[in-house]
């Protein structure tokens, strides 16, 4: 097994300016083959060559900012390079923790030598892998240029590169099958061929037969399906080796230390029976030595130690509680039952405590420490451990005497064996039914797919019609609206259609009705028939009129303004001050000779002539006195400020 080790010697995966410097250690088959200096870009070109089975490290903060970039980096590793981080994994342990496991020290400041101890302890089993991907993997085959706007030659260029994307597609698909995993496959149609075909393959990337490729109209990408959360295996399977004291009665409590003396599991409970127990135990580790407080072990945990096959330890006389009170002083516990379980494992390991230390100048480094704390403890020596451990018998092996075996015993073998045999048949059973349920999993997820690609349709279907609908009613309330301007302009076309041809007699003069002489009167004649420069308007009643509506109707440009007044009454000053100003003749109804017809005001000509002349002439009589005025008001002035001058000089 070769192993690749490594740690920073200078720089950070976080600094954009210094990028890390890594120190790398080859090891193969135990035995160091090589080290360097290299960089992160040239670490991914040594890994893609050599492809090694392990790739070590003591922390994953020094390949990877976060999770995401941790992603990254997984994903442009070789398939069959495993991500190991020796220090552990959701809980992690200091290197020198690991190290000192297998008896190897180590100079924390020289990074060749972490990086010597990381691929030593990996390749001894230290450490878990950091799993990333689930067991299903992508293949996406699509264009590696793209078609471009083109020229004459266009449709067979892009032709081509779609053709080659098929083929490479096929080519990919024809392997699948000759390896045998199951996949799926989504194509994107183009003219001449695909311009993307997907395949999600249940399998490891690793196992794909498939690598990824580049050419000159193709290219092929493999990338593992992500897990949400960063996972971590344990390198090596076996469980740890545990010291367990069990208190047993009415609660029963439980106390489990490792060979180093360090607690790992401590809980005790009314309702737990020696099933719970033992499966309690089973998932912390495997026990080495089974414990009591008191010096006849008792029959229940006597029962539990043969569960395990574990060596027995009892105290040489029952501890007392001062006893119990010192040992237990610095772990926390939650009541008495507690304490004397942790006493009985406490006791227990501090009897071995002086053996494991002598054991760690004896033992060479690179070897399991617990594995030979566990033989020791079974009563092995130290010479027959490693040798066991190394797979080199110290002694030849004795045959066994021959035991002759009563017939209760023999019948019980029988039983056994005739038990050993069904349970082999069920499990035959059982597999052939998974398999069955397997395959009826498939077809039903097959059948929930395309169920679900239908309901999407329609989904996405309903959508588009509800929001063409929702056009669609948004244009018909704009055409209504639209219909009822265009109705509301034709009326107003044909009143003034019907205003300029159909004309009066010869004597008369046509009037536009203002019905008065406010903003709503002008607002309402506008729209009816307009107001143009040159306009003779008539308005029934004078009597309330707006200032604002008389001046934007005086200089609107109009040809005059006719007005009925009351008997014996005159124009407002006022009034006639803003037309005068605007040179608009403003002219009384009587005066003009105006008549109403059928809604229509009419004027004789002669008289609305003779009514403008004379207005005209009062019009200048009004300018010369204004202008008069104006000539008498400056000299005033002038008097006044030659007065105040004099005076000043006098």
């Amino acid at each position: 097994m070769r192993v690749f080790g490594i740690d920073i010697i200078k720089g950070s995966v976080r600094s954009k300016s210094r990028r890390p410097m890594y120190a790398l250690v080859r090891m193969d088959e135990g035995e160091i083959v090589g080290e360097g200096e290299v960089t992160g870009f040239r670490l991914f070109r040594i890994l893609s060559e050599e492809r090694p089975d392990i790739l070590a490290v003591d922390s994953l903060q020094e390949i990877a900012v976060d999770q995401h970039d941790l992603y990254t980096f997984l994903q442009a590793l070789p398939p069959s390079v495993r991500l190991v981080q020796v220090t552990g994994g959701e809980r992690k342990e200091s290197l020198g923790k690991v190290a000192s496991r297998f008896n190897i020290s180590f100079n924390r400041f020289d990074p060749f030598d972490e990086a010597r101890t990381i691929a030593r302890v990996a390749g001894l089993g230290a450490g878990a892998e950091v799993i990333a991907f689930e067991n299903t993997s992508e293949i996406i085959v699509s264009r590696h240029r793209s078609p471009g706007k083109g020229g004459w030659s266009q449709n067979r260029y892009v032709r081509k590169i779609h053709g080659s994307v098929q083929q490479k597609a096929r080519e990919i698909e024809m392997a699948l099958v000759a390896a045998g995993l199951r996949y799926r496959k989504k194509e994107t149609r183009a003219f001449g061929g695909n311009s993307r075909v997907a395949f999600i393959v249940h399998a490891l990337r690793d196992q794909i037969p498939v690598t990824t490729y580049r050419g000159a109209d193709v290219q092929v990408r493999i990338s593992g399906k992500r897990l949400e959360r960063i996972m971590f295996r344990a390198l090596s399977g076996k469980p740890r080796y545990l010291i367990v004291g069990i208190d047993p009665g009415t609660t029963t409590a439980i106390a489990a230390l490792d060979l180093d003396g360090n607690l790992l599991y401590l809980a005790s409970s009314r309702q737990m029976g020696m099933s719970d127990v033992i499966e309690a135990i089973y998932r912390v580790g495997k026990p080495l030595v089974i414990a009591s407080d008191v010096h006849e072990m008792p029959f229940s945990v006597e029962k539990i130690r043969r569960a395990f096959n574990g060596i027995a330890y009892s105290p040489r006389q029952d501890m007392s509680v001062e006893i119990k009170h010192e040992l237990t002083a610095p772990f926390p516990y939650q009541n008495d039952h507690e304490r004397d379980a942790l006493a009985a494992a406490m006791e227990a390991f501090r009897s071995y405590r002086n053996k494991f230390q002598n054991l760690i100048r004896r033992v060479p480094p690179g070897n399991d420490l617990d594995e030979v704390r566990a033989g020791i403890v079974r009563g092995q020596s130290l010479e027959q451990v490693l040798s066991d451990m190394k797979g080199r018998p110290t002694r030849p092996v004795v045959e066994a005497p021959k035991m002759e075996i009563d017939a209760r015993i023999d019948e019980r073998i029988r039983v056994l064996d005739g038990t050993v045999k069904r349970l082999k048949v069920i499990i035959k059973d059982l597999q052939e039914e998974i398999q069955k349920k397997d395959h009826e999993i498939i077809r039903l997820q097959g059948r929930v797919q395309k169920i679900r690609s239908q309901q999407d349709l329609s989904f996405r279907r309903d959508a588009e019609i509800v929001k063409r609908d929702a056009i669609i009613a948004s244009l018909k309330k704009r055409i209504r609206r639209e219909e009822r301007n265009s109705e509301k302009l034709r009326k107003r076309m044909k009143k003034i259609r019907a205003h300029d041809t159909i004309g009066p007699g010869e004597q008369d003069v046509r009037l536009k009705l203002l019905p008065s002489l406010t903003r709503e009167g002008m607002r309402s004649l506008s729209e009816e028939l307009g107001i143009k420069e040159g306009d003779l308007i008539y308005v029934h009643r004078i009597d309330v009129w707006g200032k604002n509506a008389a001046r934007e109707l005086a200089g609107s440009g109009i040809g005059g303004l006719v007005a009925r007044l009351p008997r014996s009454a005159q124009f407002d000053p006022q009034l006639e001050a803003i037309f005068r100003d605007a040179s608009v003749p403003l002219l009384s109804a009587e005066v003009a000779g105006v008549m109403m017809k059928a809604g229509t005001a009419t004027a004789e000509r002669d008289k609305l002539d003779t009514a403008i002349r004379t207005w005209e002439e009062e019009q200048r009589a009004y300018e010369r006195e204004k202008k008069t005025l104006l000539v008498e008001e400056i000299y005033r002035e002038y008097r006044t400020e030659r007065g105040k001058e004099m005076k000043k000089v006098g």
